[in-house]
């Protein structure tokens, strides 16, 4: 958009430095399609759950993830199934037992500050009241 031209909806921007400025650092939409599908996988309950552990402790396999979410092996399978499918969670094979771990390259600032911080908000009623 240009200064001061009117968008594709007919609309004259009231700030057009700031419009230029918020187009050039939003992302493409591929980008977006690729970010929602990345968030909608580690949507689930479980699959939160098992990130957070495996942040905790590092590596874990099937059976100490069920115990420390207080989990069926299956919906922690399934879980840890889907994050491996999207890149997010590693595994290596030790005789019968596979341990898992988050990918290399996991976002620190993902694990450490943001999914704490929308918590947080969640807990103080910033999302619905829900927690």
């Amino acid at each position: 958009m240009v200064e001061g031209s009117p968008a594709s909806s007919g609309s004259v921007a009231v700030d057009p430095s700031a419009v230029v400025s918020a187009k050039a650092r939003v992302p493409s939409p591929e980008d977006c399609d690729r970010l929602g599908a990345v968030l909608s996988l580690i949507a689930g309950p479980t699959r939160i759950r098992l990130l957070y552990a495996l942040d905790t402790a590092d590596e874990l396999c099937v059976g100490d993830l069920a115990l420390a979410l207080g989990a069926t092996e299956d919906s922690v399978g399934y879980g840890l199934r889907v994050l491996r499918t999207a890149g997010l969670v590693t595994r290596r094979k030790e005789g019968r037992t596979v341990y898992y771990r988050l990918a290399d390259g996991f976002p620190e600032l993902l694990r450490s500050d943001c999914l704490r911080q929308l918590v947080r908000l969640t807990r103080a009623g910033a999302y619905g009241g829900r927690a």
